[in-house]
């Protein structure tokens, strides 16, 4: 932010001098020592998070989501995340208030959800917000499901080695990325 701060204070000092005395040579100057600025700009590293594989072959671990830690299991073949019933009200979701209209089917077979939007969904130090979710009746489904919903927003992710890499985007502003909001 200092850096950025710094850039725009040149850019206005340089840019009041060439105004002040009509200097065309100045301007010159002035546009290469803010290039070299900016190509010098720090860019934090991209969170990346990895995931060793169970001895059933999944890919578990333990999630955020509004705060509140939740058991998850990574299911690339799921478009969405999916919670059971009973994390939605562990986490305080407005069961109450949810539409079961989707339907979706599961390991133990064909059932309706309900849609919803969580807050914030982190893994590690990889954050989202406003993932869109699904949360199934009570007694459907065992586990959550960590899907596509999440998976997307990543820079990307693969299998190497039994461990599951998550990698997130970059921050370019020079300072750690907390939360990055998707436009959906």
């Amino acid at each position: 932010m200092s850096r950025f701060l710094l850039v725009l204070i040149m850019l206005g000092v340089t840019a009041g001098a060439v105004v002040a005395y009509k200097d065309p040579e100045q301007l010159a100057r002035a546009s290469d020592s803010v290039s070299d600025l900016l190509r010098h700009r720090t860019v934090s590293p991209a969170h990346a998070v990895q995931i060793p594989r169970r001895q059933g072959g999944e890919f578990a671990l333990q999630a955020k989501i509004n705060g509140v830690s939740a058991p998850m299991v990574i299911d690339t073949g799921a478009t969405s995340v999916v919670l059971t019933w009973e994390t939605a009200k562990a986490i305080g979701l407005p069961l109450e208030m949810l539409e079961y209209n989707v339907d979706v089917e599961t390991a133990g077979g064909h059932t309706r959800a309900a849609r919803l939007t969580l807050d914030r969904l982190a893994v590690g130090k990889l954050v989202e917000r406003s993932v869109p979710a699904l949360v199934v009746p009570r007694g459907q489904m065992k586990t959550n499901l960590l899907g596509m919903s999440f998976l997307d927003r990543l820079e990307s992710w693969g299998v190497q080695a039994d461990r599951l890499k998550l990698h997130g985007y970059p921050d370019v502003s020079g300072r750690q990325r907390r939360d990055r909001a998707a436009v959906n």
